[in-house]
């Protein structure tokens, strides 16, 4: 591999980790505006203000994050590292697990349409606590297992735009 590819990887694992801390960013603004009756994205009467739109801008920022890994980066990985197989295959056990804590989380957002309520408020933060402590783990885990792999070499296959290019 040429020393310019080889720079662009080892960029790949640092892209991997900045990713992940605004993925952790913006979980821990959307668990700011669940603080209070009066937070950021609620107004005096309890109405949902953006909480559904910033429900969903997460969701689906993270959901392309993990698909692009789960279709892309860990494929191509797979080729070029089978002997990852087993951490490849952990890691997408997460993503599932993920995705079940995002449907849980975008459907209990759809309800605040009818008017935010305490118990959803308290739903909803039940929800991203464990999401939280799930995804730090998860973010922790890949960025030592997969971050060493990337720095050695992993083609682009088209792989990093899902990956690395956060959507809401």
């Amino acid at each position: 591999m040429p020393d310019g590819d080889l720079d662009r990887t080892a960029a790949w694992s640092r892209q991997l980790t900045e990713t992940h801390a605004t993925l952790r960013e913006r979980l821990r603004r959307l668990q700011s505006d669940l603080g209070g009756e009066t937070a950021a994205g609620f107004d005096a009467d309890g109405a949902d203000g953006d909480l559904l739109a910033h429900c969903l801008g997460f969701c689906a920022a993270l959901t392309t994050h993990h698909e692009g890994e789960d279709s892309g980066l860990f494929a191509e990985l797979l080729r070029v590292r089978p002997d990852l197989a087993a951490t490849v295959a952990a890691l997408q056990e997460d993503h599932w697990l993920i995705a079940g804590i995002l449907t849980t989380v975008q459907g209990l957002a759809g309800e605040t349409q009818a008017g935010v309520t305490a118990e959803r408020r308290d739903a909803i933060r039940g929800e991203l606590d464990g999401l939280a402590a799930i995804m730090e783990s998860h973010f922790r885990y890949e960025e030592r297992a997969i971050g060493a792999a990337l720095d050695q070499g992993v083609a682009d296959t088209g792989w990093t735009r899902p990956v690395f290019a956060l959507r809401d």
